[in-house]
């Protein structure tokens, strides 16, 4: 079979995606390791506890949220409860899970770090497109993502009202 290179324009976008792939993770860190001294990955682990029902989700449910390994997750939570912004806890319903409970110091952070963090993200990827050129990134990458995961077992589908886009 033979190989089927990228064509020009193909290759273009494939390195822009590389290159914006790696450029907004930075970005978002840096802001957040300024405003409050978090990565974005632990930022997210707040921002999903937030959205949830008393502030709470099993760690397996957590971990796929924040697109985390347990393992990593374990750490993460770690590092949080260090700051008194995540507490764990068993699940009360059968017992043998384990639960992240957002406190309300870790509540007052993602109040406080929300703003400068849409700011963060809106500089980096919206405000450099037009509105049509939004839709059609999101319904581009709403493509890509059915095709690498088209029966929705690898990802979580976020609302349009998240702590991530406040």
């Amino acid at each position: 079979m033979a190989t089927r290179w990228l064509d020009e324009e193909q290759q273009r976008a494939w390195r822009a995606w590389l290159s914006v792939s790696e450029l907004v993770p930075r970005v978002l860190d840096a802001q957040l390791q300024r405003d409050a001294g978090l990565t974005h990955a632990a930022y997210v682990v707040l921002a999903m506890l937030s959205e949830a029902p008393g502030r709470a989700r099993r760690m397996s449910d957590l971990a796929r949220r924040a697109n985390q390994s347990q393992s990593r997750l374990s750490h993460t939570v770690g590092r949080l409860e260090e700051r008194g912004w995540v507490r764990r806890e068993r699940a009360a319903d059968d017992g043998r899970g384990n639960l992240a409970v957002l406190t309300d110091a870790g509540w007052d952070v993602v109040q406080q770090v929300a703003p400068g963090h849409v700011e963060a993200v809106r500089s980096a990827v919206f405000d450099p497109l037009s509105a049509d050129r939004t839709r059609a990134l999101r319904e581009a990458l709403e493509q890509v993502l059915e095709g690498l995961d088209p029966d929705h077992s690898l990802r979580v589908e976020h609302g349009a009202d998240t702590a991530e886009e406040r």
